[in-house]
């Protein structure tokens, strides 16, 4: 894949252009999920030289990928994940289907909203095939094993190998719409899926602090593409870019590249290794569980529906990257009383928590050694014209909490955020 500083081709730009055809541009692989969030580099993605292709522009490269029609394909992908979290060591095991976690045999679980975030830390290789609205799957394969979720029609069904255990859901009718939001149900928010899920939420967030260009060309899965570049304009964030490789013939997003500002590996890497756009097997959106295998069904009341989603329309554009963003807003299950300071890529949630009065001092008797220890790990202390407080970084989302209760979030530097809440007292 061409060099992040390859030679930029055609035109910039601004993020407003043709971003609402952009989101009908996605190859509906709906049972994977779109929400979302999030992210180095791959070289078994890129393949040799950069193909010579004619000049083209960001708007007409966002063009093309809004008029892409392809809704069939089948392929390999990797996903990178580096958000900068510590590890939860044995404890994720509690809340993911270990051994001693829900679920089923010996505490495993075929629920995508436990198995799908796996995709939010280290490197997967999945298996993908789309056929229309209607018909999608998704693999996670692992050294022994195989995890699949897989759409039919109006079922949903997922499959653990390892475990021998499946997971059912029904959608709410038929067709596209009840497909997407069937697939938006079983997957949590903020959990990265494909190149395309990925691209399409930094395109339906850029707008007047964006940048979008053109930047070279690239081999992705042995097949030739545009790099389109997405920038924020604005100082203090800690994204970077964001590059999307887009199939020259048929306007499809091949790899998605997310960039730290501060430098260093992606944050988020995800692209196709192998990709055919023919019509893939129909046994492969065809599911029954063997005898024997434990099948738990999905609640009547999961899911569905829009309550908690954000009101904080200068973060929405990280909902698909970031685990938790665009759920600081107003919703009926989000933050109450959360404002936005600032717009776009700078954005910050202001909140207060309810009943908190912030973290316990160091010096304080309010928790044992350990807990405040284990804080003072994990955070910086940092002090302005907003008291004193701590900020606990991630190479994304950072989120400076005050002493008296004050939290301030938002994919910014730790100085912006120390800079925002100055100006907010």
């Amino acid at each position: 894949m061409a060099p992040n500083d390859s030679a930029a081709t055609g035109t910039t730009a601004d993020g407003g252009v043709g971003r609402r055809k952009a989101a009908r541009y996605i190859v509906p692989v709906a049972v994977a999920g779109v929400a979302a969030a999030t992210i180095g580099l791959v070289p078994a993605l890129a393949s040799s030289g950069d193909p010579e292709l004619p000049k083209i522009g960001a708007q007409e490269l966002i063009e093309k990928i809004a008029a892409s029609d392809t809704q069939r394909l089948s392929g390999t992908m990797r996903i990178s994940t580096d958000l900068g979290i510590p590890s939860l060591g044995g404890l994720a095991g509690a809340f993911t289907g270990g051994e001693d976690g829900p679920g089923g045999r010996g505490g495993a679980s075929a629920d995508p909203k436990d198995r799908m975030t796996e995709l939010v830390s280290g490197t997967h290789t999945l298996r993908l095939a789309a056929d229309g609205p209607d018909k999608q799957r998704l693999s996670i394969l692992d050294d022994a094993a195989e995890y699949s979720l897989i759409r039919n029609g109006d079922q949903v069904w997922a499959y653990d190998s390892k475990s021998d255990t499946a997971y059912h859901a029904t959608a709410d009718g038929a067709g596209k719409d009840a497909g997407h939001r069937a697939g938006k149900r079983s997957v949590p928010e903020g959990v990265p899926t494909t190149p395309q899920a990925l691209a399409e939420q930094v395109l339906e967030a850029a707008g007047p602090t964006t940048s979008v260009t053109v930047d070279g060309t690239a081999r992705v899965a042995g097949r030739d593409a545009y790099r389109l570049v997405v920038k924020p304009k604005q100082s203090g964030s800690t994204i970077g870019s964001a590059t999307i490789a887009v199939d020259a013939e048929n306007g499809v997003p091949l790899k998605f590249t997310l960039l730290p500002s501060s430098g260093g590996k992606a944050i988020v890497d995800a692209g196709f290794t192998k990709v055919d756009f023919a019509k893939p097997d129909a046994s492969l959106f065809t599911f029954t569980p063997a005898k024997g295998t434990e099948v738990t069904e999905a609640q009547e009341d999961e899911g569905g529906g829009k309550a908690g989603r954000s009101d904080a329309k200068g973060l929405e554009g990280l909902e698909g990257l970031v685990p938790g963003a665009g759920q600081l807003g107003a919703g009926d299950q989000g933050v109450k009383g959360a404002r936005v300071i600032g717009e776009g890529w700078s954005a910050v949630a202001e909140f207060k928590v309810p009943g908190a009065a912030g973290l316990p001092d160091k010096a304080s008797q309010e928790a044992p050694a350990e807990a405040r220890q284990f804080l003072d790990a994990l955070g910086d202390k940092v002090s302005g014209k907003f008291g004193s407080g701590t900020v606990f970084q991630t190479r994304v989302v950072n989120t400076l909490m005050t002493d008296d209760g004050r939290v301030y979030v938002g994919a910014v530097t730790k100085e912006k955020l120390v800079e925002v809440a100055n100006g907010a007292s």
